[in-house]
């Protein structure tokens, strides 16, 4: 008989990408494996990707992983990278940690991931050192983002900042002009692409093509933070289409 295993989503409120493209690698999951999975949202209020509403929405999510351990859910994932990286080096470990001690004190110990640390933990999972960042920010949050990865060991070569500051703007930007961004940066030169260094930046049916495209393995937030949730349930972390971090190499 399969297990159902509860997934706790902790969303910015104009996220629209997180729930769709998480979800959807699940599924996919479940059509090679016999684990089922259900999805529960709770929202942090955030419309402008800039600091200052980073740092408001980040302070809400104390409440949203009380609700979600008020369903029990098995693993939570706090997915906005951009507002854990914007606090400060390091502080996906603090946040992970302060969130899952919520959890406990709520009577419903689980444990609580960040896209940052997820996408940190994929690069050195693969044994990547050198990578090239797509990113959907301003420059100045970008450079945030660079500085904060680069500070985790790993040597950012190059990176683009597509600059938009609307998070729904955000939702929208067509994953189809990925491989054509990605092609404009030396990529030849790297161990691995962080095809989209936000879970709001729709990436997933990107993914395939530019893997083939490049030769290179492609990560992005949400393909990582699908696989560190699949690891905290202790199950295989295998996602057929879903890029080589999910190919089941690893």
């Amino acid at each position: 008989m399969s297990k159902t295993y509860r997934i706790g989503l902790i969303v910015p409120s104009s996220n629209t990408t997180m729930e769709t493209e998480i979800p959807a690698m699940l599924r996919l999951r479940e059509a090679i494996r016999p684990e089922r999975f259900t999805f529960h949202s709770s929202r942090m209020r955030m419309k402008k990707v800039v600091k200052e509403e980073l740092a408001a929405m980040d302070a809400e999510s104390d409440r949203c992983a009380h609700e979600l351990s008020d369903a029990r859910v098995d693993v939570l994932g706090y997915a906005c990278l951009v507002a854990i990286m914007a606090i400060g080096r390091g502080y996906h470990r603090v946040s992970q940690a302060r969130l899952t001690r919520h959890t406990g004190r709520n009577g419903a110990q689980a444990p609580v991931l960040t896209s940052a640390g997820a996408l940190i933990d994929a690069l050195r999972v693969i044994g990547a050192k050198r990578i090239v960042v797509v990113a959907p920010y301003m420059k100045p949050l970008t450079e945030l983002v660079v500085d904060y990865i680069r500070n985790e060991g790993f040597d950012v070569i190059d990176y683009r900042a597509l600059d938009i500051p609307d998070n729904l703007d955000v939702g929208r930007h067509d994953s189809a002009r990925l491989p054509g961004i990605v092609n404009t940066m030396p990529y030849q030169d790297a161990d691995a692409i962080v095809l989209s260094a936000c879970v709001q930046m729709p990436s997933l049916p990107a993914v395939a093509k530019v893997e083939a495209m490049t030769g290179k393995p492609v990560i992005t937030a949400a393909i990582a933070t699908t696989y560190a949730m699949l690891r905290e349930l202790d199950l295989e972390p295998v996602v057929p289409g879903a890029g080589a971090l999910l190919s089941g190499a690893y």
